[in-house]
């Protein structure tokens, strides 16, 4: 097939549209035309006078080689790429142990998935509970006040990324197509078939929740286990090789390849790690606030007098400012039509995510409006610090918010005056258990206060009412990414220093989001299955 992009058609073209638009760019006639499939779709509303939708299509033609040689100067027509994924091994017959994985986010999950289908029976271990459990857990907190440390919006069945907008897009580099792998899995498990084509495909929390359950199935179907609320406390290592892990409980499992894909909070794993000299290091990560406008006010400013066009849905928007004391501020995980939820997994401290449904109709848009820090931040050089100050933060904006797990909050206008908020204004905040206004001057450094007060009027110079009075920040954003690296080498995935140790996803610093975890995720499974088939000679 032939692939063609950048085909742009206006909003409501007719269906035939898409046919016309092919014909007069291979310049064939309809009788040469077989058929044809979308690819890729978005929009460009730079004109938002004028915003249309941007096509990449694969298209089957009678005689593809000649009207390829024909069109070889074209940079729109190209063959379609071959995005099938192929399996890098199969598993021994003689297979003793089963390969653990330690986390069942996104990372943990698709690996999961990878070794069942090549044969490898994975044990997968969650310190938290199954989904639909983890959700009334996490609920209780939301409504009632009440955290279980161990299942909650970072632990338990699908990690952090469960509780989000469910952003099926990443920015990282794919040359094999490894994202389509994993999106064709999700359809398979009841996502919609647009994520296969849309430029930014997202699920939605409930959508995630029905399917992660029937990928578990499939998991199990083939021959993987899952243990849920088996949190590893203990690795065994002997000689730099694993050779088994503990669990709460105190029951040991043998094994010499595990998959650590913890996720960004299991900062207790952490701690273990570094005491049994599994080599770790600080990394960057980012530190703010979460604000909340009028979805309508971004919509109006995205899409003009299109605002409200069902084919565009809730508008997004994607921010960034360089600050004159050095700091970059910019926005963070955008949830269109969402809320602010409660994200804390510690007792006594305050963490703020975003969350979307599928449908993104709630009357709110948020994101995080956050600082990058680099270790030269942290309060010491420890590989820890960025933990200790995650905690410091979180720590002090639970007691600025009543400490009772209600946030922080400022209006806006208040918080560019530097004056403490007393009353709401026309935005109400979506974050529950509630939001207790206050002055958020105390609630970062110095540097993030000062590099955000500069940045929300440059932000308002590109989305006219961003800095509006009555908009509202809900502190904090701590977990933007993980504050460590568990470095392992580049050609086989182990630690750097502890063999069959294979640190993935975000919780490892390597990913970013779910899919960017999840194609981290394949990528660790298949350096386990060439390790394994290596070694038994497969």
């Amino acid at each position: 097939m032939l692939r063609l992009t950048e085909i742009r058609l206006p909003l409501g073209h007719p269906a035939d549209a898409i046919r016309v638009a092919i014909l007069q760019r291979l310049k064939i006639d309809a009788r040469e035309l077989l058929g044809y499939s979308v690819a890729r779709r978005g929009y460009d509303a730079r004109k938002k006078s004028e915003i249309v939708f941007v096509y990449s299509l694969d298209v089957a033609v009678i005689d593809e080689a000649r009207l390829l040689k024909r069109c070889s100067g074209e940079q729109h027509i190209k063959p379609t790429p071959d995005t099938e994924y192929q399996f890098v091994a199969r598993a021994p017959a003689n297979l003793k142990t089963r390969p653990v994985i330690i986390g069942t986010g996104p990372c943990g999950f698709m690996a999961a998935l990878l070794l069942a289908q090549m044969g490898f029976k994975p044990l997968i271990l969650e310190r938290g509970k199954e989904v639909r459990q983890r959700t009334k857990d996490t609920w209780a907190l939301w409504r009632n006040h009440q955290l279980d440390p161990e299942s909650n919006v970072q632990f338990g069945e699908g990690g952090a990324g469960t509780f989000s907008d469910g952003k099926l897009h990443t920015q990282i580099q794919d040359p094999r197509h490894l994202g389509m792998k994993i999106l064709r899995e999700f359809v398979k498990a009841g996502a919609p078939e647009e994520i296969l084509y849309l430029s930014k495909p997202h699920v939605g929390t409930f959508r995630l929740v029905s399917m992660l359950e029937k990928i578990r199935a499939e998991i199990i179907g083939l021959g993987g286990e899952f243990r849920f609320e088996s949190r590893v406390t203990d690795i065994d290592i002997d000689n730099r090789q694993v050779c088994g892990v503990v669990l709460a409980g105190g029951e040991r499992i043998a094994c010499d390849h595990v998959i650590l894909a913890i996720g960004h909070s299991a900062r207790d794993t952490f701690q273990m790690l570094y005491d049994r000299g599994v080599y770790i290091e600080a990394k960057p990560f980012s530190i703010g606030f979460r604000i909340e406008h009028p979805q309508a006010l971004i919509d109006r400013c995205r899409f003009g007098g299109f605002a409200g066009h069902p084919d565009l849905g809730a508008a997004d928007y994607k921010l960034v400012h360089h600050c004159k004391n050095g700091r970059s501020v910019y926005s963070f995980c955008m949830c269109p039509g969402g809320t602010v939820v409660a994200a804390t997994s510690e007792e006594g401290r305050v963490v703020t995510n975003g969350m979307s449904q599928y449908s993104r109709n709630e009357r709110n848009a948020n994101s995080g409006i956050v600082v990058g820090i680099t270790p030269a931040d942290f309060p010491s050089a420890h590989p820890l610090a960025g933990i200790e100050l995650q905690r410091d933060l979180e720590s002090r904006a639970f007691v600025l918010g009543g400490s009772n797990y209600a946030a922080p909050g400022q209006l806006v206008g208040d918080f560019l005056r530097g004056r403490p908020s007393i009353a709401l204004g026309s935005v109400l905040p979506s974050y529950t258990p509630g939001v207790h206004l206050t002055d958020l001057s105390t609630a970062l450094p110095d540097y993030a206060i000062a590099a955000i007060r500069e940045a929300l009027p440059a932000f308002e110079r590109q989305i006219k009412g961003f800095a509006m009075h009555d908009a509202v920040l809900t502190g904090v954003e701590t977990r933007t990414s993980s504050s460590v690296r568990i470095k392992r080498n580049r050609e086989d995935y182990q630690s750097i220093n502890t063999l069959g140790l294979y640190p993935a996803g975000e919780g490892a610093g390597y990913a970013g989001g779910i899919l960017s975890a999840a194609v981290d995720g394949i990528e660790a499974a298949e350096a386990v299955a060439l390790s394994i088939a290596a070694k038994f000679g497969a």
